[in-house]
């Protein structure tokens, strides 16, 4: 009885480091963001400092770094796809739209993700529930858009770009998840979350050298604290609370950080930045939550037998 109530308490404790850590990094981004230093910049700073510092764990840990040249190509295609595309393309959003607005639009990430896994990669048939949950979850993104479609002026115009880029990141991130599923590396998963994190860290340089972004950099106290908090809070202990939970807990459950990660930000974006939190986003965040609870919650009828995950993130994944 005391094993299973310690048990119990792991997995409490896990939970509320992924919802609450996971949640806040929406918050962090957008500090980062008020205090002018530019997201790519932010992203470089970010993954280059986690990255090497978890493959040197690794290593400490006696865990194997060493990859071959195709799996620092698939991981690296990996990294670029979830934390330059995916994470820079939410850094550069949460310039022009709210933190907790960015976090609505993300939660739609495992919509995309079935998507991809049922048309694109196994052609596999939705259930009526997944069908309900992708209406659903298409519903909410047009209650969102509609005030950036009806209010005309230029800053109305930028949300509307930010809205957009932030479907294709969140589109992005499920690619990026669904290819590391697919593709069989015999990598250490906390070895190939490191390499991913540093090819991340070089490709956002290079994005911030070609925009010039190098010249906009301006660093404060409270930019570099954030920086900090999204290396240890973000990248660290909510990933590994993640990993831990896949391996002591049924997926589905695991995936409730969801719809719980939003409800996080759009309250830490009101609480702390003083956000507004419109009828329209009242609307689409419960439209998306239940959308998204609905297809994480969805049977799909599989027409062949799956492969094993791969070492890269695993399915459902937030962008951390």
């Amino acid at each position: 009885m005391a094993i299973d109530r310690n048990h119990r308490l792991q997995v409490l404790v896990a939970f509320a480091l992924v919802y609450v850590f996971w949640g806040s990094t929406y918050l962090a981004i957008g500090i980062t963001d008020d205090e002018h230093l530019p997201p790519a910049v932010m992203c470089a700073m970010r993954f280059l400092i986690a990255g090497p510092l978890m493959l040197a764990a690794c290593a400490a840990m006696g865990r194997k770094v060493r990859i071959t040249a195709n799996e620092a190509l698939r991981l690296a295609t990996i990294g670029c796809l979830l934390l330059v595309a995916g994470n820079g393309g939410l850094a550069w959003a949460e310039q022009w739209v709210p933190t907790g607005y960015a976090a609505l639009i993300i939660a739609v990430t495992p919509i995309w993700f079935l998507i991809l896994e049922t048309f694109v990669f196994r052609g596999d048939r939705l259930s009526r529930r997944g069908l309900l949950g992708l209406a659903l979850g298409i519903s909410g993104i047009a209650i969102l858009f509609w005030p950036k479609f009806a209010y005309r002026s230029t800053l109305g115009i930028m949300q509307l770009v930010a809205s957009t880029t932030l479907l294709f990141s969140s589109m992005s991130w499920a690619v990026g998840s669904v290819l590391s599923r697919k593709w069989r590396m015999k990598v250490d998963p906390f070895t190939a979350t490191g390499w991913e994190m540093l090819f991340a860290g070089i490709g956002n340089s290079l994005v911030a050298l070609v925009l010039g972004q190098q010249h906009r950099i301006v660093l404060t106290s409270r930019a570099l604290m954030a920086v900090l908090y999204l290396v240890v809070f973000g990248s660290w202990v909510g990933y590994s609370a993640y990993i831990w939970l896949l391996k002591h807990v049924p997926t589905p459950k695991v995936a409730t950080y969801a719809y719980v990660n939003p409800v996080v930000a759009v309250f830490l974006g009101w609480l702390v930045l003083h956000e507004r939190f419109d009828g329209y986003m009242f609307a689409g965040t419960v439209v998306i939550v239940a959308g998204v609870a609905l297809v994480t919650t969805a049977k799909v009828h599989t027409g062949e037998v799956p492969e094993e995950p791969g070492s890269g993130l695993p399915e459902f994944e937030s962008e951390v």
